[in-house]
């Protein structure tokens, strides 16, 4: 562990790391809780833009619908942002492709404070759309540009500084919400617009840092360029190890081009990898994160938690939820994926349990809802040091170069299409299941678990083209002496 913290000091990648993450993944956290506080702010500033324009206000359903819309606006740009990462990536390369779409994040931003003034609540739409674009293109091109920089013994710690980084966002997101900071009616604007700060930051700092090495020799073939990439990240060296692991996998890709996302699904060396993360993301989005969300506020105020004070609480969920994220980063290389994924997705479906088990007796004793309180923080910690935290990594290392940008693709239309129906049909569930819809979450992480316990192979210490070749070995079935006889003939 200690060489590991001294490799990431010894060259620019601790500052790559902060820099990347900044105008990456950070903005997906942030936009994610910002809009929660300021919410009555925006309502009132739709029904007052009405009034402006036509000397009347809007019916209550109207500003309901179009505050939806400005929620779901996100949502919508996020896929967009998530479906274009091929194409992007592909043309621009990594480091400009990162560059270039902290513009879209300003243009954004301007948009978003300009809204205010001019009285226009589409505008606040659009803001809300590029933000969702900007934030769905750079948390997919933040880790691929994560992994493809970072040698095989680092790959995971690096990696998962993307999970670390949305958290951070988070819970920054909700401080920044504090009407103490910036969660005042006549600041709302300026709230939603904040990261794109860090974008300009990023925007002007990035360029003086590498392209991802492994882009340069597999995709642009440049030998020379990609060692002075790792040596300016990792410090001086030779390099051979890892130049001769890009390089076996350049030949076993040789005249195959990037695959499309049609490609990607439908191709059977590689149905193992798209299924595993299929049941991940999946997992994630249903796991019952939402329903925590929801329900904690509810929970908190059983205790006679003042109700000024449930912000306080709320930002205490949060703050475990990073300082998990960054527990797991530096133990991901000694336990491995595989074990923090099922073990995470196992845990989290016994807190569930426990929680419907909590708020079904709650009534019975007092110290019930004290203890449901603590299940709730050990969800969110097993929660970001489980699946949340390890999937950026997982993604990264269970496909080879050709595949990788469709897979992203691929994870980012489960990502955001999951978010949108969770946020559909969440209200829905509470509404006729209440307190038993926990039931329903845990038996998704029991399903999840088990299939990452039984399918999936560990991936630590191993090269992209060993991980291919152990996802190959999967079967369902051993065959018979039958089959083997038919399959030889």
């Amino acid at each position: 562990m200690e060489t590991s913290l001294k490799q990431l000091v010894r060259g620019k990648a601790l500052a790559f790391i902060i820099i990347l993450g900044l105008g990456g993944t950070f903005q997906n956290g942030f936009h994610v809780t910002v809009t929660s506080s300021p919410s009555p702010y925006i309502k009132n500033f739709i029904n007052q833009s009405w009034f402006v324009r036509h000397g009347e206000s809007m019916a209550p359903e109207t500003v309901t619908l179009i505050w939806s819309i400005i929620v779901s606006s996100y949502a919508v740009g996020g896929l967009f942002g998530s479906v274009s990462v091929r194409y992007i990536a592909g043309k621009f390369g990594r480091k400009k492709a990162m560059i270039w779409n902290n513009m879209v994040s300003i243009v954004g931003a301007v948009t978003m404070f300009t809204s205010k003034s001019a009285h226009s609540f589409e505008m606040t739409m659009v803001a809300r759309f590029l933000f969702g674009f900007s934030s769905g293109l750079g948390a997919s091109i933040h880790t691929i540009y994560l992994g493809e920089s970072s040698p095989k013994k680092l790959r995971g710690m690096v990696t998962l500084t993307a999970a670390t980084f949305i958290s951070i966002g988070k819970l920054t997101g909700q401080l920044a919400g504090l009407r103490e900071i910036f969660g005042r009616e006549e600041l709302w604007h300026i709230l939603l617009c904040a990261p794109a700060f860090l974008s300009v930051v990023q925007m002007i700092v990035l360029p003086s840092f590498p392209e991802a090495p492994r882009y340069l020799l597999i995709d642009k073939h440049n030998e020379p360029m990609c060692r002075d990439a790792l040596q300016t990240l990792w410090g001086e060296g030779d390099m051979k190890m890892e130049i001769a692991e890009m390089l076996a996998e350049q030949d076993a890709i040789k005249g195959q081009s990037s695959q499309s996302l049609l490609q990607l699904l439908t191709d059977r060396r590689v149905r193992w990898q798209v299924l595993s993360i299929l049941v991940i993301n999946v997992g994630i989005q249903f796991c019952g994160i939402s329903a925590i969300s929801a329900f904690s506020f509810n929970i908190f105020q059983e205790v006679n938690i003042p109700l000024d004070k449930i912000r306080y609480v709320t930002l205490g969920v949060g703050a475990s939820e990073v300082l998990t994220s960054i527990t797991c980063g530096l133990l991901i290389e000694n336990l491995g994926r595989r074990a923090l994924l099922w073990g995470g997705f196992g845990a989290m479906s016994v807190i569930m349990a426990l929680i419907t088990l909590s708020q079904l007796l709650k009534e019975n004793s007092n110290w019930i809802p004290y203890s449901t309180v603590g299940l709730i923080f050990l969800f969110v910690i097993f929660y970001g040091g489980g699946p949340a935290g390890v999937l950026p990594s997982l993604t990264l290392e269970i496909f080879i170069q050709s595949s990788r940008p469709a897979a992203f693709v691929f994870t980012g239309i489960l990502r955001w299409l999951g978010f949108s129906v969770m946020g559909t049909t969440f209200p829905f569930i509470i509404k006729l299941w209440k307190s038993y819809s926990f039931v329903l979450f845990s038996a998704v992480n029991l399903l999840a678990g088990l299939f990452l316990f039984f399918f999936l192979p560990e991936t630590k210490g191993k090269t992209l083209l060993e991980i291919s070749d152990e996802f190959s070995k999967i079967q369902l079935w051993r065959p018979s002496r039958k089959d083997i006889v038919e399959t030889r003939l």
